[in-house]
């Protein structure tokens, strides 16, 4: 059914809303873009193919495919993308899973899982790495990337091929 309106002397038409199938329905966005700053104002943007409000914890937005990048108007953005992931609001971290891929300026890595305060804009995570930046390859079993990534701390198991500059 249509709807007729008058604005600013002229007419509108408009659909009435569909009504939802059911008020017990989660909240769905496609393709949902959210941005922010971290505490020291870099900016980030995320988005997905879908962001779905968990209706067990309305804190909680499932994300399918999300991609972040921290600082994408700078000469370093670094994105990080993966199958699938959460993002809590109370605490304003980002937990992506499910082929972690990061990749910037210094370097790609993949994981399993990495955890990204976009609070603090610090990513850590406590599953096997590996990758390769302008130095070389690197694996461990956990890693740190703190300072937009100026420093990146990795433990446990650390095995490195450093390249001849």
């Amino acid at each position: 059914r249509q709807v007729g309106a008058q604005e600013n002397g002229r007419a509108t038409l408009a659909r009435d809303p569909a009504a939802p199938s059911s008020s017990d329905e989660p909240i769905r966005l496609v393709n949902p873009r959210f941005v922010g700053r971290d505490e020291k104002g870099r900016a980030f943007v995320l988005t997905a193919v879908s962001a779905t409000r968990d209706p067990q914890d309305y804190q909680r937005v499932l994300l399918d495919k999300p991609a972040l990048v921290l600082d994408e108007e700078g000469p370093d953005p670094l994105r990080i993308t993966g199958g699938a992931g959460v993002y809590h609001e109370g605490n304003r971290k980002l937990e992506v899973s499910g082929g972690v891929h990061l990749s910037g300026a210094k370097g790609a890595f993949e994981t399993a899982e990495s955890l990204f305060d976009t609070r603090t804009g610090e990513l850590v995570g406590s599953g096997p790495i590996q990758g390769s930046g302008p130095l070389g390859e690197i694996t461990a079993k956990s890693y740190g990337v703190y300072d937009k990534g100026d420093r990146m701390v990795f433990k446990g198991g650390v095995h490195t091929r450093l390249d001849k500059q």
